[in-house]
């Protein structure tokens, strides 16, 4: 049976998705609608292309915005027996957007289901619930309200009083767009973020061809291990001459195995010439370079970001069809203790660890990371090692609260920055939102359990600073 969201039961159950939504308590109301809010985002890891924000692109339709390169709503699609065509194959739009709606009922506890709804409420002013009943209808109403100037994507990051977006750039990028974007002086402060997995990950069949793609870039011969490091510096100063701040790493683990300069410049000489590295090599060489771009980190004074624990492209078949990053990915179970205190502790003993940000994919891992924070922060800086945000599959209220938790009862969640989307889409930003409820009604319920003093002055401006201001003084934006 379909209900108005609007509806309230006589048995006195509360209203989907009402103002109060996930706020448990009267004070969890408070921290909320008082203090977090009215605070403005900063995104500072995103995969939103900068090019699209460059040109002001205004979607043709709800599809292309939602549904395009949304590897989420396809995973949830597939789960429902929807037909590759509609996810990422030659379907219409409208088509697509139809089967999507389908999937919608059915995704209930899903995390979709509660984006979904509150990116259609906070953008389009749609409160009903989307179903395949009311697709057409809905996708006409949005994707005429898309077509207008109004919702251009930097008047979709303007709703959402968006200050300050990191995008992920490789470090081949020539930067155009974020050129473009500073020149323009817009309020909306974009920048770049360092991500320079490609030439670390030795083992890729495409390594080599990178290497000559960075040498033509940088106008330097790379035939040495030095000399890659030199070009990867000239590359980061770049993106530092352009505002960025911030390196990101996707990996499925840190490699901190003993090395030398040396036999790090043997392995690399060894792949240019074409032949085949072992595993060992390999973990040798990844050691090295990780170090040696966490020292380049401090130099530049950015701070370093690294995503671990991410299986990625399980299924082979669609691999081969589709390629990467097309929802065929899932939690890894890695072992991350030993490897992370030896990378972060090398480059701690002689001072040369940058601010840095660790995300776990794996909730096994909690506990590991929020303990491995406090082993190197030095007091010369506020939680200058900081246990990320839940990230994806765990970006959910639970993977939320749970990171929360572990963070407070082995750190300091006043200190932490707070959320980020990782997200390709200009419709996510409800999901600082969502962070934000979850976050109040954590600190509320602690409160009306007698846990925290009934203090709501301090514990509103601490709400506030995870929120926004922590954020913001953390990275110097």
């Amino acid at each position: 049976m379909s209900i108005n969201s609007n509806t309230v039961h006589s048995s006195g159950i509360k209203a989907f998705m009402d103002e109060d939504f996930i706020l448990q308590t009267k004070t969890a109301r408070v921290l909320y609608h008082e203090y977090a809010k009215k605070m403005p985002i900063i995104d500072y890891h995103c995969h939103l292309p900068p090019d699209e924000i460059a040109q002001d692109k205004i979607f043709g339709n709800i599809t292309q915005i939602w549904l395009y390169g949304d590897h989420y709503k396809w995973r949830a699609m597939r789960s429902n027996g929807v037909d590759e065509s509609y996810c990422t194959g030659n379907r219409s739009d409208r088509e697509k957007f139809q089967k999507w709606a389908e999937t919608v009922p059915y995704t209930l506890r899903n995390p979709l289901y509660h984006w979904t709804h509150l990116e259609l409420r906070r953008y389009f002013d749609v409160y009903e619930l989307l179903s395949g009943a009311n697709a057409d209808r809905i996708y006409d109403e949005v994707s005429e309200k898309l077509n207008s100037p109004e919702y251009s994507v930097r008047n979709l990051l303007k709703k959402m009083d968006v200050r300050v977006v990191c995008t992920t750039d490789d470090p081949l990028d020539s930067l155009e767009h974020h050129q473009r974007i500073r020149e323009e002086g817009i309020d909306l402060k974009v920048l770049p973020t360092f991500r320079p997995d490609k030439f670390i990950l030795i083992e890729n069949a495409s390594y080599v061809q990178f290497i000559e793609k960075l040498a033509a870039l940088t106008d330097i011969h790379i035939d040495s291990f030095d000399l890659l490091l030199k070009a990867l510096r000239k590359r980061a100063d770049f993106f530092a001459s352009l505002g960025g701040r911030l390196a990101d790493h996707g990996l499925e683990r840190i490699s901190a195995v003993d090395f030398t300069p040396e036999e790090a410049d043997k392995v690399f000489k060894k792949r240019l010439s074409g032949a085949e590295i072992s595993f060992d090599e390999s973990e040798l060489f990844k050691s090295a370079i990780l170090h040696h771009l966490g020292t380049m980190y401090h130099e530049l004074d950015w701070t370093q970001q690294f995503h671990l624990g991410a299986m990625r492209n399980n299924n082979r078949r669609a691999m081969r069809t589709l390629g990467p990053d097309t929802g065929w990915d899932s939690i890894g179970d890695y072992p991350q203790a030993t490897s992370l205190s030896r990378f972060l502790g090398r480059l701690d003993e002689y001072n040369q660890l940058a601010k840095t940000i660790l995300y776990n994919l794996n909730p096994a891992d909690n506990e590991i990371m929020a303990t491995m924070t406090g082993n190197f922060n030095d007091g010369s800086v506020a939680g200058k090692i900081q246990f990320g945000s839940g990230w994806w599959f765990m970006d959910q209220k639970n993977g939320m609260e749970n990171q929360m938790n572990a963070l407070s009862n082995m750190g300091l969640i006043s200190r932490f920055v707070g959320m980020l989307t990782d997200s390709r889409s200009f419709l996510s930003f409800p999901r600082h939102e969502y962070f934000r409820r979850i976050l109040c009604n954590l600190f509320g319920n602690d409160i009306e359990n007698g846990e925290l003093p009934n203090d709501i002055e301090w514990t509103g401006q601490i709400v506030q600073n995870i929120c926004y201001n922590n954020a913001k003084e953390f990275f110097k934006f």
